[in-house]
């Protein structure tokens, strides 16, 4: 256990097989690495959350089935076949339903397997090195392409700004984790933040500015609190964070107003968030309360003119689109345990006497009667038609065309 700050959310030994992941549930105060030895591992982790963000989780899952296999080839257990192989990755699978990259890179690594060998084989060396080299692969181009998203992010950003014909300081809006934390780093859209605050600082000269971000707290988990304030605070991003059904109020008070929130006028040009799954026709699964930030902005925009407008941005790699899926009705909603909604679990914070603020042991503090019904949807999905743009790593962010629509496969 460390108490540096960290955005490595994921280390993978390449020499030696091995794999920890960051315990984020322990985050934004201590920084504990978990060793990730078996499929059953990474099972508990992505259902506990201790590694969440589609891209990571399938990283990590694809990471697990790599180690799993070399430390069963290294043991003197029973030989393992393939169909056995292929039974566990499908039980990984289920350890979130909603997340596709989960399952794409999973199904990527069953495809692999059994072209080239039978379901009664016997699990070999030859096996292992196709599993190692298609999960190395996905944790570096996962990362390239974060990259690469980030900057047409920041090229959407500055065309829309160019034709609002916007000048001075802008603010953005954001929900869940999507940086460092929830991928092999950099980020989606918080990525697409990083990027902006990189290249739209004010001493750049191009006339306008990222001022502020506002993460949602994001309940009932709270990884925007927990997790993206820690990577905003740790990058020295300016930012100011806001309870989910804030952010109504926070425009109305920028946006029309014309008033500041504590040191910032700034209005709230974009909304940007990342997605667990896009379907065929743009639909936008991610953590609950997105479909009700795309809802906001549409409101808002209603009554704005088109150089005041807010545009509302879904930012994931190529690989969260799932063709096989047609509309967002079809998208399978994961529903998490009631505790999460009537507990909050974190460490007993004092201040000694020198002014430094100490961190205690972590409790489970009670704020709803117990034992009564509880509604926790993981996720909700944001329509197409409330969506402005989805920007991959692709050259340009997909817009819709003249029929509102979006054609997602070219």
């Amino acid at each position: 256990m460390s108490t540096d700050n960290t955005l490595q959310a994921i280390k993978f030994d390449k020499e030696q097989v091995a794999l920890s992941i960051l315990d984020q549930l322990l985050l934004p105060y201590p920084t504990t690495y978990i060793p990730i030895n078996t499929i059953e591992d990474a099972f508990q982790a992505i259902k506990k959350m201790q590694v969440r963000g589609a891209p990571a989780i399938a990283i990590v899952a694809s990471f697990a089935v790599t180690v799993d296999t070399h430390l069963h080839l290294k043991s003197k257990d029973q030989p393992r076949t393939v169909a056995q192989l292929v039974s566990s990755i499908e039980y990984l699978i289920t350890s979130r339903p909603t997340a596709v990259n989960l399952s794409n890179a999973l199904t990527d690594i069953k495809k692999l397997v059994l072209q080239s060998f039978q379901p009664g084989d016997e699990v070999t060396s030859k096996v292992f090195d196709l599993i190692y080299k298609y999960s190395v692969a996905l944790f570096e181009d996962d990362l390239a392409n974060n990259y690469k998203l980030g900057d047409n992010g920041v090229s959407y950003i500055t065309k829309i700004l160019q034709q609002q014909n916007f000048k001075g300081p802008f603010s953005i809006v954001t929900i869940c984790n999507t940086g460092s934390l929830a991928t092999s780093g950099h980020g989606t859209a918080l990525g697409i933040i990083r990027s902006v605050h990189q290249q739209l600082k004010q001493d750049l000269g191009k006339g306008f500015w990222l001022d502020q971000v506002y993460p949602c707290e994001t309940r009932p988990y709270n990884q925007g609190a927990k997790l993206t304030s820690y990577e905003l605070k740790f990058e020295k991003i300016p930012f100011t964070l806001i309870c989910d059904n804030m952010v109504t109020s926070l425009i109305n008070t920028l946006n029309v107003q014309k008033k500041s929130v504590k040191s910032s006028s700034a209005p709230v040009k974009f909304i940007i968030t990342g997605a667990d799954r896009i379907v065929e026709n743009g639909d936008s699964a991610n953590k609950i309360g997105t479909f009700q930030l795309a809802s906001i902005a549409n409101q808002f925009n209603s009554r704005f003119s088109e150089e005041e407008k807010i545009k509302f941005i879904v930012a994931a790699p190529r690989t969260t689109i799932d063709f096989e899926t047609k509309t967002g009705e079809d998208i399978v909603i994961e529903e998490r345990p009631s505790n999460e909604l009537t507990t909050l679990k974190g460490p007993v914070l004092s201040v000694n006497e020198a002014g430094v603020t100490e961190v205690g042991e972590k409790l489970t503090v009670g704020i709803a009667p117990p034992d009564i019904s509880v509604w926790n949807p993981a996720f909700d999905v944001a329509p197409h038609d409330l969506i402005d743009a989805i920007v991959t790593e692709d050259t340009d962010a997909f817009v819709k065309n003249s029929n509102g629509e979006f054609n997602l496969r070219v």
